[in-house]
């Protein structure tokens, strides 16, 4: 592990302006914006800011590449070779990753190193080997007007894919839209985020020494409402792909609307772990704690509202109180930090408003709620009890180290609870009944449900959610029908049996 002098030297090493026709360029580029540390609250760099010009030539040279261009005419094997150099490259430079999550981000190295590498690297493998196994279907139909036909559909890429990614997981959420969309010979204009983008500038440097063809892939680094509303605005991009807020999420939507273009919305959630009297305690208490306060819990699936069985109700918030008090929380380069900095003042703020008012509506406040250091944005883990499902930190998405424990009765009291919800993204379940696992799992609304575990999440399962957390389905196969267009085509034959 570096230390931070180093990670700050790194920095020093990570383009900052915008890549695109196989190139990086800021000639054109006026605009800059800072890039903050969370835990210092200090500049760690500039970067170039891509506005209306960059976008149309982004989008243009995209649109050249597939449709006259090499990287239309590369074959899946082709693909295929290029995705796997690509994880190659990214393994073999994934300390620097996950050093600059660290130092961007502000969350623990161990996180990094232990969750979003490995999903990165996995994901571009994982999508390597459909690159070259996207499919048709043959497709048997009846005859046309006495003469017999042949039908078969094949995938064909969608085209220009705007993917928009967000500031908590930056690497793992970008491989998850770019390696799927790259598979199916999509072109990809990716706008990182501007509170965190250092580690997608990293990606895109890799994705050129990968030996991509010029257009196949552009970054363009800039601010939300200049950059990213001028690519989804942009009528030359056929999908968008965004993960965020809902409130943007309703925007992009609209946006696309009007072009009847596609969209792939993962928009976060209020995700409900549910934790049942026969639940093995101490696990269930590690494994709450880290499904609230893993990345600071800004985490879209973070597990913050907690449905406790009664009987056990008490017990269970020793537990889980002993596991808060545990997290060390500081500079994620100090030894023995746990839990790191939230990504900036104003999310800082937010998270302290829900704090004030889970205590306002009448929440017991059982653990932190404070600020353990004067500088950066730092809170720490916080717990409350005896919590009412209608109160706001029970359901808005507070998207910091918040939980809330709530206590239910019966199974079905759970299960009412758990999908009284507007968002329905991901939920676990801690039982020892594999019967009750099962049963449950089937009536929780949610894209994804973990039993006797915190969101494990693979390349091959897909990943999305309904209702406020979005529409559409990220990686497995999911992740190619996302990126294709599947197309018809039916042969009328002149073929005839003789009468012979």
């Amino acid at each position: 592990m570096l230390t931070r002098a180093e990670a700050e030297r790194l920095v020093s090493t990570v383009p900052t302006e915008p890549y695109l026709a196989g190139r990086w360029d800021s000639s054109r580029s006026t605009d800059t914006f800072d890039v903050i540390d969370p835990v210092t609250e200090q500049r760690l760099t500039t970067v170039a800011a891509a506005g209306a010009g960059e976008v149309e030539r982004a989008v243009s040279h995209a649109r050249t590449a597939m449709d006259e261009g090499e990287w239309g005419r590369t074959d899946g094997s082709v693909r295929t070779v290029l995705l796997h150099r690509l994880a190659d490259l990214i393994e073999a430079r994934s300390e620097e990753f996950a050093t600059l999550e660290s130092l961007d981000i502000g969350k623990p190295g161990f996180e990094p190193r232990a969750i979003d590498l490995p999903q990165t690297i996995q994901t571009f493998r994982y999508f390597a080997g459909w690159a070259d196994k996207v499919e048709g279907r043959s497709v048997p139909t009846s005859s046309y007007m006495g003469r017999p036909t042949h039908s078969y559909t094949v995938r064909e890429p969608v085209g220009v894919v705007a993917a928009i990614t967000p500031w908590n997981s930056p690497t793992m959420i970008g491989a998850w839209k770019i390696a799927p969309a790259l598979a199916a010979g999509c072109a990809v204009v990716l706008k990182p985020p501007e509170d965190a983008p250092l580690t997608s500038l990293l990606l895109a440097s890799l994705i050129e020494e990968a030996g991509f063809p010029a257009g196949a892939f552009s970054i363009l680094p800039g601010l939300g409402a200049v950059t990213g509303q001028a690519l989804i605005d942009h009528p030359g991009v056929d999908k968008i792909s965004f993960t965020g807020s809902p409130e943007t999420g309703h925007k992009v939507a609209l946006a696309a609307a009007k072009g009847f273009r596609r969209t792939t919305l993962e928009l976060g959630g209020k995700s409900p772990q549910i934790v049942f009297a026969d639940a093995d305690l101490d696990e269930a208490a590690r494994g709450v704690a880290v499904g609230i306060f893993a990345n600071q819990g800004e985490v879209c699936a973070a597990g913050s509202r907690i449905l406790v069985a009664r009987s056990v109700y008490a017990e269970f918030l020793e537990r889980l109180v002993e596991r808060a008090l545990s997290i060390k929380v500081g500079d994620p380069f100090d030894e023995g930090t746990t839990m790191g900095a939230l990504i900036n003042a104003r999310q800082l703020g937010r998270v302290c408003e829900y704090i004030a008012a889970g205590v306002d509506e009448g929440a017991r406040l059982i653990t932190g709620g404070g600020r353990p250091h004067a500088r950066g944005f730092f809170v720490e883990p916080t717990l409350f009890a005896d919590v009412d499902n209608a109160m706001t930190i029970a359901r808005r998405e507070i998207f910091g180290p918040v939980g809330a424990v709530i206590p239910f009765d019966t199974e079905s009291d759970a299960i009412t609870m758990a999908n009284d919800s507007d968002y329905a993204l991901a939920a676990t379940l801690w039982t020892a009944d594999v019967s009750r696992a099962h049963v449950v799992a089937r009536q929780v609304k949610a894209g994804a449900v973990a039993i006797n575990g915190w969101a494990p999440l693979d390349p091959r399962v897909p990943w999305g959610g309904s209702r406020l957390s979005g529409q559409g389905r990220e990686l497995g196969w999911a992740g190619i029908e996302a990126n294709t267009e599947e197309k018809t085509v039916t042969a009328v034959l002149s073929y005839t049996v003789s009468a012979d």
